[in-house]
């Protein structure tokens, strides 16, 4: 199993020294990857009285990959987006920054994709938010193709590429990887994914989506235990024995990654995010 962090997005990584503090510390435990999350836009509750959701317009995301650009330079972990909103970015656009950013880490690049859920963000874009499941499985069949041939002639619902490609195209597999727990999102996981990323807690219906997964990977002619699984495991506030209940749950699932989350718990430094990340790591030979 192969073990990573959370970027903890809008707690202390404000800025370029704290960030390489973090990516440096997290490759010092020996840890294999760094996850972040996206988004473009939040709301403002106070012009949206209405919204109720946690990431709002003064929650701070970093763009991932223009930080990627500048972990590649001072760690060599792998860098895995988790998840990237595809539907509302242009899908060549988001080819070549994927490549750029896998041409820079020493440790590769990991391409989590997902829908979304914020229509707010799709419009300001100006992407329809309705049809995005069915675009998303457009894109990662065009992105592959861009990354893999030298021209590509292709028309999905949105795009007309003819006969143009990319360079320098990625010098390894960008693996994709997708998020999403609706019985659509679980089939399309196992008909075109690298890989899922549940967000379910240990427990029955966690074991029925994976097992949806695995059941649409089947029918699809394809290999389940050749999809990868990386659940994510909150950290801080945690007794060690139910964090390793959690991670022995998981082992006996087949996961074959797993992320370590100290975001959003009020910690309030680098340190206080790596001391906790050390901790759980601790607990990790007792969950198996």
């Amino acid at each position: 199993m192969r073990i990573g962090a959370v970027f903890p997005q809008y707690d202390v990584l404000r800025d370029a020294a704290d960030i390489a503090e973090f990516a440096r510390g997290v490759e010092g435990l020996g840890m294999d990857h760094l996850l972040v999350y996206d988004h473009v836009l939040g709301v403002d509750p106070a012009v949206r009285p209405e919204w109720t959701h946690l990431y709002r317009n003064d929650s701070e995301f970093h763009e991932p990959f223009v930080l990627f650009g500048y972990l590649a330079a001072v760690c060599r972990l792998e860098l895995v987006t988790g998840v990237l909103v595809l539907p509302q970015r242009q899908t060549a656009l988001v080819a070549k920054q994927a490549a750029q950013a896998a041409w820079l880490a020493e440790g590769g690049l990991r391409l989590g994709v997902g829908l979304g859920w914020n229509e707010s963000e799709y419009r300001a874009l100006g992407v329809p938010f309705a049809r995005r499941g069915a675009r998303i499985q457009e894109q990662v069949a065009l992105l592959r193709s861009l990354w893999s041939a030298p021209s590509v002639t292709a028309r999905t619902s949105v795009e007309e590429l003819d006969g143009v490609g990319l360079a320098p195209r990625p010098r390894r597999e960008i693996a994709v990887w997708l998020a999403g727990k609706a019985p659509a999102a679980l089939a399309r996981v196992g008909r075109i994914a690298d890989g899922w990323f549940p967000l379910e807690k240990p427990g029955a219906e966690a074991a029925a989506r994976l097992e949806a997964v695995r059941r649409a990977a089947r029918e699809a002619g394809r290999d389940p235990a050749g999809i990868g699984v990386e659940p994510r495991i909150r950290v801080p506030g945690r007794p060690a024995d139910e964090l390793a209940a959690e991670i022995g749950f998981w082992v006996d699932h087949g996961a074959s990654h797993l992320s370590f989350s100290t975001m959003d718990a009020g910690l309030g430094s680098v340190a206080e995010h790596l001391r906790h990340l050390e901790s759980a790591l601790g607990t990790v030979s007792r969950g198996r």
